[in-house]
């Protein structure tokens, strides 16, 4: 028995360290002048797909969808036990809105094949609209199931199946599901495994083609470390559906909100004016 789960993870620009910088003259994000990080819920679903694998058997294929820089978090994935790494880069997918997104991955998801999960990440930090994961999930046609936080059983068989555990907000349910099926993962499903040494020294000098020259890729791939580079043709993609294209999102305005703040409270330190404090935060609902 085992179960094979394909994970779309991203590379995100690390908005806890965003700067003046962070937006262009034209309202949207500098990508170029922003750290990035991987996803965080991303990673959630990533160990997800480790926890299967540890428990059921099977594979883990993760596929991410960006510049040549977006390999680094494929290299993260292969440091946590990863099987397989494929980067899907083209410029013609620039632009891609969650529509032409979701349905990139969905063409990566098909030619993969032979899988039972996909798993995503509730939402990415820099869009924050959690509609790639259930869009990809109905251009796959297959059943979804959102707000992962754990992944209870799966059965094996004629009809394979899988019981899942999801947040409700007050409370959670246990649903079952038909495999294939796409799952999205929250941040309280579990905690990411760190790197395994063995795996880093093995996995440190892995990359895809557009990171080395000619040469370096075939030393590379003669040791098994040159990673799966896709382009839009790889997947046979629609070209009419990719990129600005197949984008039918409109910004109507972005504005730059600066919060400002006149004068200040004192707070004593004794225990009448932490009181005072506590209360004030209560009243103005912080707390």
């Amino acid at each position: 028995m085992g179960f094979n789960s394909i994970v779309c993870v991203k590379q995100v620009p690390d908005t806890a360290n965003v700067t003046s910088d962070a937006m262009t003259p034209e309202g949207t994000v500098n990508r170029s002048a922003l750290p990035t990080i991987f996803n965080p819920e991303d990673l959630h679903a990533l160990e997800t797909a480790l926890e299967i694998r540890d428990r059921f058997g099977g594979t883990v294929t993760v596929v991410t969808m960006g510049p040549p820089k977006a390999a680094d978090v494929l290299r993260a994935c292969l440091y946590r036990g990863a099987d397989r790494a494929i980067l899907l880069t083209d410029r013609r997918a620039a632009a891609s809105d969650t529509l032409a997104t979701s349905y990139i991955l969905s063409q990566a998801v098909r030619t993969i094949g032979n899988y039972d999960f996909v798993l995503c990440g509730r939402q990415a930090i820099d869009g924050d609209t959690a509609q790639t994961g259930p869009q990809i999930a109905e251009k796959l046609e297959i059943p979804q199931v959102t707000y992962l936080e754990e992944v209870v059983d799966v059965k094996d068989g004629a009809a394979k199946t899988a019981r899942i555990r999801r947040n409700i907000g007050n409370g959670f349910e246990i649903v079952e599901v038909q495999l294939p099926a796409l799952l999205t993962v929250i941040e309280t499903a579990n905690a990411p495994r760190p790197f395994a040494a063995k795996k880093v020294m093995r996995n440190k000098h892995a990359a895809v083609p557009a990171e080395v020259t000619p040469e370096k890729a075939e030393e590379l791939k003669a040791k098994g470390l040159l990673l799966e580079q896709w382009t839009l043709d790889d997947i046979n993609a629609d070209l009419n559906r990719c990129g600005l294209a197949g984008s039918p999102t409109k910004v109507f305005r972005v504005e730059s909100i600066v919060l400002t703040k006149e004068g200040f409270t004192a707070v004593e330190p004794t225990e009448e004016g932490i009181t005072g404090l506590i209360q004030e935060l209560i009243s103005e609902r912080t707390l």
